[in-house]
């Protein structure tokens, strides 16, 4: 697990600027360093040792050290790999991971990464024919970030190594923003900074001849496949989850789980023990409220396996490490679960260097509840186009006009079922509406945008499926959107910034493809969610785990923002400093959080408000320090 970075260029590169590109990252590899230099391309790169801890450094190269390659990640089936290697006469001086790339480059080209079980996030450079080759994995594990201009191309695993280049342009991307304020995050390929944009999971990016070609060498095909016995598909599912978790096991470092008591870290954890002598060390986040607490569950499972068992509650008094937050998340990103997930990580990095999840199962599994809700509507066509505009204005002047609870409900209602079924699902998934961001913008940032819809990227991962029902089509829509865009953000950032790797054998991509062939109704089935994965691992867990409702990894950011953070969110949303930025009306964002503090719920737009302000302060002087605040 490393960071990397580098500069390619056919006006020459400046060695010092890689290096200082690689020190701001230092938190994602703080056990070494490596680069390589030439007058065309220099790369680096920040080791975190996991395997081949005393002989796996980086960068590496073939025989004669013409194909160089820096590399972020885990690459599970290498020993395999290299067993290919040597019997085609390849000459391997390692014993990890990263060096079968080299010499999967010369056998297999760019399709190499169709030989690769993993997370990673690479860069091949191949000096004879002055060709960058960069690559992300299938779902999105590993990030990518890469500016480009006539004469050169930079990428880093992190967007603030790439503004240490003056030449990277700062200004923020409004059509950025807009997605963002959708969202909650900025999906690939923008992001936040006007002229750099993220390697999409699934992609390649070629640099050759002063030109940039991305392309997609995966995509996840949920063509649905006929199932004859049920039981025999959940003997399948359990031997695929064993192997997934035994081979992420593999380790020369301490290694550990994050423990959520939920049912995916419950049987990942319950995997690893079946696979394992030694005491496994878990870890868990709870919080004083009660709803939001689900240590119990933890404990639970905990017992059950004899786990070394770590706990840490999170409260608001400990938010003051929010700068810090926005900070290493480079963009705005207001997942409010970024915060027990730091915390979490913290609490692991004190004991061990690898932690497994259970990242990948409500996806691949059907195991969030809005999933029923869809799967109920869908039945329900969607309104005439004579009728639908009026059952939306109806709608919207509920929502917004009436005090009581039950009106507004009525009247999302409304508006939810005048949308055709993609639209529906966009709408559950959206933090501002489109309405809602154009009361808020400023007119300047009005006009600019008044043609965007940031719905279209739903639907068009909607459309693009292969997927057999409209259902299955959600499903789909998240594993290519929500999934990578915030919950392997979230992760993602969060360890790294404790120098943690984070494993996740639900996003095995082998596992994840026979997933998707699997008919919907064994997914979701009536109010039951998750049923073919529950039904697989209930002989693994303790009752209470198989039969909960799913809680979501939340805080209780509402009763927050009207208490303990509630002077954060009015000081720095209305100062001199956020007022005179121009992009919102501060009239809109005062009302916004007055609503609020009178009962109104807008806890997750005012986090994404106050993410961005935060996202702007932390990173207006990038280009002028390495130092995280």
């Amino acid at each position: 697990m490393c960071g990397i970075a580098g500069v390619v260029s056919s006006a020459g590169v400046n060695p010092e600027l890689v290096r200082e590109m690689c020190e701001v990252i230092t938190h994602r590899g703080p056990d070494g360093e490596g680069y390589h230099v030439e007058p065309a391309a220099a790369l680096g790169m920040r080791r975190l040792a996991i395997i081949d801890v005393d002989g796996g450094q980086q960068p590496v190269s073939n025989e004669d050290g013409t194909v160089v390659a820096v590399f972020n990640g885990e690459i599970y089936n290498f020993p395999e790999l290299r067993r290919e290697l040597l019997s085609r006469g390849h000459r391997l001086s390692s014993s990890g991971d990263s060096e079968c790339l080299v010499h999967l480059y010369e056998e297999y080209g760019d399709d190499l990464v169709h030989r690769l079980r993993g997370m990673f996030a690479f860069a091949i450079w191949d000096r004879p024919r002055q060709r960058l080759l960069l690559a992300r994995d299938r779902v999105g594990k590993k990030p990518l970030y890469w500016h480009a201009d006539h004469s050169s191309i930079r990428f880093a695993s992190e967007l603030k190594s790439l503004l240490l280049d003056p030449a990277v342009p700062r200004d923020v991307n409004l059509v950025a923003l807009h997605h963002y304020l959708t969202y909650q995050y900025v999906p690939a390929p923008w992001s936040i900074t006007e002229g750099v944009r993220k390697l999409a999971p699934g992609h390649l990016l070629v640099w050759e001849g002063g030109t940039a070609e991305v392309r997609r060498y995966w995509q996840l095909d949920s063509t649905p496949r006929p199932v004859a016995d049920e039981r025999a598909e959940e003997e399948r599912l359990r031997e695929l989850l064993l192997e997934a978790t035994r081979i992420r096991m593999v380790s020369e470092r301490p290694l550990g789980a994050f423990l959520s008591g939920g049912i995916d870290s419950s049987a990942v954890v319950a995997a690893m023990a079946m696979q394992t002598s030694e005491r496994i060390k878990t870890f868990s986040i709870g919080f004083e409220d009660p709803r939001f607490d689900e240590r119990g569950y933890a404990r639970s499972l905990a017992k059950h396996y004899g786990t070394d068992h770590h706990e840490f509650v999170v409260s608001p008094d400990l938010l003051d490490m929010l700068p810090r937050l926005a900070w290493h998340f480079d963009e705005p990103f207001a997942d409010y679960s970024a915060i027990p997930s730091f915390y979490v990580a913290q609490l692991s990095r004190e004991h061990v260097t690898v932690v497994l999840n259970g990242d990948g199962g409500d996806e691949c599994f059907g195991g969030y509840r809005r999933y029923v809700l869809a799967a109920r509507s869908v039945r329900i066509p969607t309104a005439p186009p004579s009728v639908a505009p009026v059952l939306a204005r109806l709608g919207a002047r509920l929502a917004r006009r009436h005090s009581q609870l039950l009106r507004r409900r009525a009247g999302r209602a409304l508006q939810y079922l005048s949308l055709p079924t993609p639209r529906r699902h966009a709408q559950l998934m959206s933090s501002f509406t489109s309405e809602q961001k154009t009361w808020l913008y400023s007119e300047s940032l009005r006009s600019r945008l008044r043609e965007i819809d940031s719905h279209t990227l739903l639907d068009d991962a909607y459309l693009s499926s292969k997927a057999g029902t409209d259902l299955a089509r959600i499903l789909d829509v998240d594993v290519n959107t929500y999934l990578p865009g915030d919950l392997l953000v979230k992760v993602d950032t969060t360890t790294m910034a404790h120098s943690l790797e984070a494993r996740s054998p639900l996003l095995d991509h082998e596992l994840m493809e026979w997933a998707a062939g699997l008919p919907v109704d064994l997914k979701v089935r009536g109010g039951e969610t998750k049923r073919i994965f529950r039904r697989a691992v209930a002989s693994w867990l303790p009752d209470e785990l198989v039969t909960r409702p799913k809680q979501g990894f939340g805080i209780p950011l509402a009763a927050w923002l009207r208490g303990e953070l509630r002077e954060l969110a009015f000081d720095t949303l209305t100062d001199h400093t956020a007022r005179t930025r121009g992009y919102f009306r501060p009239e809109a964002v005062r009302q916004l959080l007055e609503s609020h503090q009178k009962g109104a719920s807008h806890s997750g737009r005012i986090w994404a408000l106050l993410q961005f302000e935060l996202w702007h302060r932390a990173h207006e002087h990038t280009a002028a320090t390495c130092s995280a605040p």
